[in-house]
């Protein structure tokens, strides 16, 4: 692969990152009010503060009692602060597991969407345990024993993003992008130089149909014509279809099932053979 020139395969990537971060693009509370009823938000961990980064609660999917969990960007300047642009702390990833446990408790399934740029890297994270709530939350969501549904809605964004995205089914929206590190991040490692971004982005294989070829996701979920920031009412309907079938398919295994099918599904990821 060209890693100095660009190249078609190079800015189809970088194109769809771009358009993971439209800022028109609809965000977890926006689905929540397309897809959902009688949603009632949880707040806290309990332990430190209520982490904004973070959405979670109970609601109804098709009459169904469900779970949801969700990363939340802000969509003014404003807001974006507020909600520290979608970069959760550790209190936000303990907020999730609470909010998760509390679903398993009552056999509710739970929903994730996930859209961050990453775990937050602050002093403050690092001295109240972020890399601690990122790993406790992939254990026991490795052992919940209810269904889960992850779905990428735009950024999939390192250890931010996986701490929500242990599930029995994770599908990516068309245009979602997930990735151990953003492409400019790469680009500055590698080539002390972010204009590289495309090169990364391409390297790094971030797209749905790279990530559905690597066994990272199930499912790539169509969106409307333009993207998903382009009419969000039939971007909703479709997400809809496809969370109605994965919770089916779910419903259909016993515990013992749905816990090994987890479990060996993030295990061969990676997977290699010398030769």
């Amino acid at each position: 692969m060209d890693l100095v020139n660009p190249t078609p395969a190079n800015m189809e990537a970088i194109n769809r990152v771009q358009l993971a971060r439209h800022d028109k693009r609809p965000y977890a509370l926006d689905f929540i009010k397309l897809l959902f009823t009688e949603f009632h938000e949880l707040h806290g961990d309990r332990k430190f503060f209520d982490d904004p980064a973070i959405i979670a609660g109970m609601a109804r999917f098709k009459g169904r009692p469900v779970a949801i969990v969700a990363h939340q960007k802000g969509r003014d300047i404003k807001e974006r602060q507020a909600r520290n642009f979608g970069m959760p702390k550790p209190d936000g990833y303990r907020k999730a597991l609470r909010v998760m446990k509390l679903a398993e408790k009552f056999g509710r399934p739970i929903l994730t969407f996930i859209d961050t740029p990453g775990a937050y890297p602050g002093i403050d994270a690092e001295e109240r345990g972020q890399a601690e709530a990122i790993a406790v939350n992939l254990r026991e969501m490795a052992r919940i024993t209810v269904p889960i549904i992850v779905t990428i809605t735009g950024e999939g964004g390192s250890g931010g993003a996986l701490a929500i995205g242990v599930g029995d089914v994770v599908n990516i929206l068309e245009n979602g992008v997930y990735s151990v590190i953003t492409p400019e991040g790469c680009a500055a490692i590698l080539w002390k130089d972010a204009a590289m971004a495309p090169q990364a982005a391409a390297s790094l294989k971030v797209t749905a149909r790279d990530l559905l070829l690597h066994g990272i996701v199930d499912e790539i979920i169509p969106e409307p014509e333009g993207g998903a920031h382009e009419n969000w009412e039939m971007a909703a309907e479709i997400i809809g279809g496809y969370l109605e079938r994965s919770l089916a398919e779910s419903d259909k295994l016993s515990v013992k099932e749905r816990l090994e099918k987890r479990y060996l599904k993030f295990r061969k990821m990676g997977a290699f053979e010398r030769v």
